[in-house]
């Protein structure tokens, strides 16, 4: 694509690009205090983000936002008190419904982006941050069924589930939380360290946490291996209940069911293509819940 063509496309792309670094910006403000302390690293990090930024530095509301940050910067000091007026800023622009491009689904998960990059802005991950993290989880649950929310707050349910976070699990938020950020909008970040750390943790297609199971007009899969029932049995019991059931993973499909014969891990590689599948959809903004037989078996009884 051609300099020009470039040019004309941004024409029309303009309002999604600034509402997502809206959402960005905020979640990276947020993520960066979520632990109630501000260092150096973030510091450093935010700066480096809001020079990229420049082409709009004389845009709405970025020519307001832009110099705020800066004079908050200029004594290598950011408080709480100035995020919460950059903050207001950005609420207040993006409360408007007329500036408003995205719903506020994608609107939220932009922000949990952010919080992603702005809590891994120095290379650490605290106990703090993780339980903040959780508490953000909670608090804005309008967003189950989206990825990547679901997928954090399992994850998170099972590093905090002992009261106790190890190195390991610690590796395994390190590696599932910089798949959100961008690496070329970072400085601090060590990617080459996430890398290395790939090679020994994998954290892919988690399922929900106790999820809300609908069956009524809704289609379900499964994959992997049951202890309790057949495919058949599932169909027969899917279908008495007024739900749909198909052997295989579509833009139709609500859930999917993971067999709970076996190893119950974090990494689904194991279980093949139709949880890959569902994985791509859920990328893709599609709303397919990922849930474990267990949950599905609790549905049930709930309904009969």
């Amino acid at each position: 694509m051609s300099e020009y063509e470039k040019m004309v496309f941004r024409k029309y792309t303009g309002k999604a690009e600034r509402d997502k670094m809206l959402n960005t910006l905020k979640g990276i403000l947020d993520g960066i205090t979520i632990d109630r302390d501000i260092n150096n690293n973030e510091v450093e990090e935010l700066h480096h983000w809001c020079s990229l930024l420049g082409e709009y530095s004389d845009k709405k509301p970025f020519d307001e936002i832009l110099p705020m940050i800066s004079d908050s910067l200029s004594d290598g000091i950011l408080t709480h008190e100035e995020i919460y007026d950059i903050n207001w800023v950005i609420d207040k622009f993006i409360s408007k419904n007329k500036n408003s491009y995205y719903d506020p689904i994608t609107h939220g998960l932009q922000n949990l982006q952010g919080i992603l990059h702005g809590v891994f802005a120095d290379n650490h991950i605290s106990d703090a941050e993780i339980l903040s993290i959780r508490e953000w989880i909670n608090d804005n649950e309008y967003l189950v069924g989206y990825y990547p929310y679901d997928e954090i707050s399992t994850l998170l349910t099972s590093v905090l589930s002992d009261g106790i976070i190890t190195d390991d699990e610690r590796n395994i938020l390190k590696v599932y939380f910089s798949e959100f950020i961008d690496k070329d909008s970072s400085i601090g970040i060590d990617f080459k360290e996430i890398d290395e750390l790939k090679n020994d943790y994998t954290v892919e297609g988690i399922c929900s946490v106790c999820p809300e199971i609908e069956f009524k007009d809704k289609t379900f899969c499964f994959t992997g291996a049951s202890s309790k029932a057949t495919r058949k049995d599932f169909e027969s019991l899917i279908t008495s209940l007024g739900g749909i059931f198909s052997n295989s993973v579509t833009k139709k499909t609500d859930y999917l069911i993971i067999g709970n014969s076996g190893n119950i891990c974090w990494a689904y590689s194991c279980y093949g293509r139709k949880v890959e599948q569902a994985i791509n959809q859920r990328k893709k903004g599609l709303k397919i819940v990922i849930l474990h037989e267990n949950d599905f078996w609790d549905s049930v009884e709930d309904n009969k």
